[in-house]
């Protein structure tokens, strides 16, 4: 799997001038169908990244990153937020194959790469769409895929808004695409947050993307903790997934700082979505964002 990450912070003027780039990272990563990094080229360098080689996607990731990626944690850098997403956009990058191969399910065995998820392939009770007794689950804890909902999506780029989303890179063949945006503007004393969420894949005849996840989050923060939070859930693959929302409300008056850890500490297992978690984990990244707007 080639996995290639471009996030960027971008301030737009309040008095309509062009939008100014604050920063911008990129980086390519080699993984194994297990997931493990095998290479990994981060731009603008950061040396201490070469650590992160023979780490496997999950938790034994998001560890390594505290400790190696300490620094970038604390600036709030955007490499940060996308190396933070390589475990879960490349758990979900397999189901691309899904859309172009009828044997994925046995594709995934045989590579090794089904152990990767869940408990070594058991998805029972890894989130609200797995729960036991889910029309998502098949014998010994598989996934039912004849079951999964997705949707053809149009194009994520807005012609009126060229500036609105950096390059998105053009996929030719089997891709599969996270994208992310995270939008913060003041209101008075308080902060609100806008956030959209999309894993698409390619589409074997060349027509729109198709996509299995989408989530558009609302929220507002006021002295740096979280009190209100609307989540619509566009897209999800079964019926149960949207489950989940109504656990997400446990957030509520967490310090926006905290959500990375909290998040996983209190909506873990069926109680949570490992997509929504990962769109509100993402708002940890608020406070350091804020910093760069006008009062």
């Amino acid at each position: 799997m080639l996995m290639k990450g471009h996030a960027r912070d971008l301030l737009t003027p309040l008095d309509g001038g062009a939008p100014l780039v604050l920063a911008e990272d990129r980086y390519t990563i080699l993984a194994s169908a297990r997931r493990e990094i095998l290479s990994i080229d981060v731009s603008p360098d950061r040396p201490e990244a070469q650590q992160l080689v023979g780490i496997r996607a999950g938790g034994e990731s998001r560890s390594a990153l505290i400790r190696i990626m300490a620094d970038e944690r604390t600036k709030g850098s955007p490499l940060y937020l996308i190396l933070d997403d390589y475990a879960g956009a490349s758990l979900v990058a397999g189901w691309v194959w899904s859309r172009w191969v009828d044997d994925w399910a046995a594709l995934m065995q045989q590579s090794g790469a089904r152990a990767t998820s869940g408990r070594r392939g058991n998805m029972e009770g890894v989130c609200s769409g797995f729960a036991p007794g889910s029309s998502a689950l098949a014998d010994v804890g598989g996934v039912r895929t004849e079951e999964q909902n997705c949707m053809a999506v149009p194009s994520l780029l807005n012609p009126d808004d060229p500036d609105g989303w950096h390059t998105l890179a053009v996929q030719e063949g089997v891709g599969m695409r996270r994208a992310r945006r995270i939008d913060v503007w003041r209101d008075g004393d308080a902060l609100i947050i806008d956030v959209g969420f999309q894993d698409s894949g390619t589409s074997p005849d060349g027509g729109e993307r198709i996509a299995i996840h989408e989530y558009h989050v609302r929220a507002r923060a006021e002295r740096g903790e979280l009190t209100d939070l609307v989540i619509d859930p566009r897209i999800l693959p079964f019926r149960e997934c949207p489950g989940a929302v109504a656990h997400a409300e446990k957030m509520l008056g967490t310090p926006l700082h905290e959500l990375r850890a909290q998040v996983l500490e209190n909506l873990p297992g069926i109680l949570g979505c490992t997509h929504l978690n990962d769109v509100l984990r993402s708002m940890a990244e608020v406070p350091k964002m804020a910093l760069a707007l006008p009062h």
